[in-house]
């Protein structure tokens, strides 16, 4: 099993997209890249401590392999958008992939490419490619399987947020 972590805007809609796919072997809410300890929700959420809402997936490559992901995780963001995630603004919700070695890195850069020669999207693709060095903290257990624990509210947020409408206004086609 590997470790793959993805920041996409709001945690808990980055999970259901890779939630029960084969290979998956878990998904956590949490958070990574910013300089405060153990940070929490409401801290995070405020924009000041550096880290970004992200999930942390554990897969098998032979079953789900990372290229796999990344086609996937594009799929799921704006990644022309550097201030946030649809209705979530702020650094803390920008797109970040953060990779666990080199062959990570090199697969996801080709992946950026390959999006910014798509023409997909008319501006550039701001998503950052980083190295998972900082430690990735498991956000609180109420935000963890969200979508399962509270789905009325999952569904209300999510279609409030805009997500859906951009994705199938840029995937669906």
């Amino acid at each position: 099993m590997q470790k793959a972590t993805f920041a996409g805007g709001c945690f808990w809609c980055m999970v259901t997209p890779f939630d029960q796919l084969p290979g998956i072997g878990g998904i956590v809410s949490g958070y990574i890249g910013g300089t405060t300890p153990n940070p929490t929700y409401e801290e995070v959420k405020k924009g000041t401590t550096g880290h970004v809402e992200a999930v942390e997936i554990t897969f098998d490559p032979e079953l789900f392999p990372y290229e796999k992901l990344l086609e996937l995780y594009w799929q799921q963001i704006d990644p022309t958008d550097a201030e946030g995630q649809f209705q979530d603004r702020g650094a803390q919700y920008r797109t970040v992939i953060f990779t666990h070695n080199e062959k990570q890195y090199e697969l996801a850069l080709q992946s950026k490419k390959e999006m910014e020669a798509s023409g997909r999207f008319t501006k550039p693709i701001v998503t950052e490619i980083v190295s998972a060095s900082f430690p990735f903290y498991p956000a609180e257990d109420y935000h963890q399987d969200y979508h399962k624990k509270n789905p009325k509210h999952y569904k209300e947020d999510r279609e409030k947020s805009g997500r859906d409408q951009f994705i199938n206004e840029h995937w669906e086609k």
